[in-house]
């Protein structure tokens, strides 16, 4: 039996992360990616944290010291209340055992891109449209369009792997009727970069106000508001501000919003009133801060996951706020679970043994087996059958 072929919607870190597992399987890979290029760091998303889990996971697809230089320690969780009226912050809660680092999700997708294996392939400017199975011999067929030039091309593989985000545009196509959960709130996003401006007023007052920053994630939290802040590695510093409020209008599949200037200069103004002036101050010399839109949704079916050539990983199979630093992390494992059950389980022994337990049927899927499939699931990574 040759190599077999996984193809992969999204080339974002949940992406690429199954590119390195799955390669570790023995696969041959194919990424659909639209972005023109892979990211190049600063300048692209915001921050997360990564847990110990994770870090494990990324140090053996990120060699060397790569994932540790990329990183810095947030080994504290610092809980403060802040009164709006007199700006005065007290500390309700400290755990010195948070035990993750915290990324920049450009840093991390840039290193992950880098120390690909050669059995993968990225696409980049390839906007996936749509897929389907139409015999045994030729397995799944994505189809996408080349952005550059319009024109469609057909990647053909014996699995395909949703790891197209919250929105996915594959998990649509089996539950059309599933929606996303707002969950109350959005969140103001950005990151300050300091590089070259360490003894500035702005990073004086602020080390001042959150003397510990390097070493810890800070949660302020104001009346309807809370705010995140922790340092990544290269001079930045990462916030975010959660605003309960109405759905607003998206448009596209995206989560995330590019703010006017009317919107940005509102939310200035506002931080100036509910935050400290040193918190206050970073978020208005920020440049281009974006709003994300926070949603959630209930576990899919677990019929879903009968067997199959398709499997959904990280927000394409749960959908999640990003509280307790979840959706990276679980994105991460996923993967890693994803590859692991591949590798063990994916012979052609094991087909057909599993083909025998299902009366035949796994073995017409001829990419997944039943324990493949038990084992998954108790992971999160939702499978769909295709006949």
């Amino acid at each position: 039996m040759g190599k077999r072929v996984a193809v992969v919607v999204g080339g974002s870190v949940a992406g690429l992360a199954c590119a390195h597992a799955v390669a570790g399987a023995g696969w041959e890979l194919v990424v659909l990616e639209k972005a023109a290029e892979p990211a190049a760091g600063s300048g692209t998303g915001a921050g997360l944290g990564l847990d110990a889990q994770s870090m494990e996971t990324l140090s053996r697809w990120i060699p060397g010291c790569g994932i540790d230089a990329a990183t810095l320690p947030l080994a504290v969780d610092l809980n403060r209340a802040t009164d709006s009226e007199t700006k005065a912050v007290r500390t309700l809660a400290r755990d010195d055992d948070l035990n993750f680092r915290a990324a920049h999700w450009g840093d991390l997708h840039r290193r992950l891109h880098e120390e690909l294996p050669p059995a993968v392939t990225v696409l980049w400017g390839h906007q996936f449209l749509s897929f389907e199975a139409p015999d045994d011999t030729r397995g799944v067929v994505a189809t996408a369009r080349v952005l550059r030039t319009g024109e469609t091309v057909e990647v053909t593989g014996d699995l395909l792997i949703a790891a197209d985000g919250s929105t996915s545009s594959v998990r649509r196509s089996f539950l059309p009727d599933l929606k996303l959960r707002y969950s109350g709130y959005c969140a103001w996003r950005g990151v300050f970069d300091f590089s070259g401006k360490e003894s500035c007023d702005t990073m004086t007052s602020i080390r001042r106000a959150y003397p510990e920053l390097g070493n810890c994630l800070y949660f302020d939290l104001a009346y309807k508001a809370h705010a995140v802040l922790y340092e990544l590695a290269r001079s930045r510093l990462n916030w975010l501000w959660y605003i309960n409020g109405p759905e607003p209008e998206l448009t596209g599949s995206s989560v995330t919003m590019e703010a006017t200037d009317a919107m940005v200069a509102r939310m200035r103004d506002e931080a100036e009133r509910i935050w400290c002036p040193e918190l206050a101050r970073l978020i208005r010399e920020t440049a281009a801060p974006f709003v994300n839109v926070i949603y959630d949704a209930d576990p899919l079916p677990r019929l879903s996951w009968a067997g199959g050539r398709v499997a959904l990983v990280g927000d394409a199979a749960h959908p999640t706020t990003p509280h307790g630093l979840r959706s990276t992390n679980m994105s991460v494992v996923d993967a890693c679970t994803l590859g692991q059950c591949l590798a063990k389980w994916n012979s052609a022994d094991a087909c057909a043994r599993a083909g025998r337990v299902r009366g035949g049927r796994a073995a017409r899927c001829g990419a997944v087996s039943v324990r493949l499939l038990s084992l998954a699931a108790s992971h999160g990574i939702i499978f769909f059958l295709i006949n």
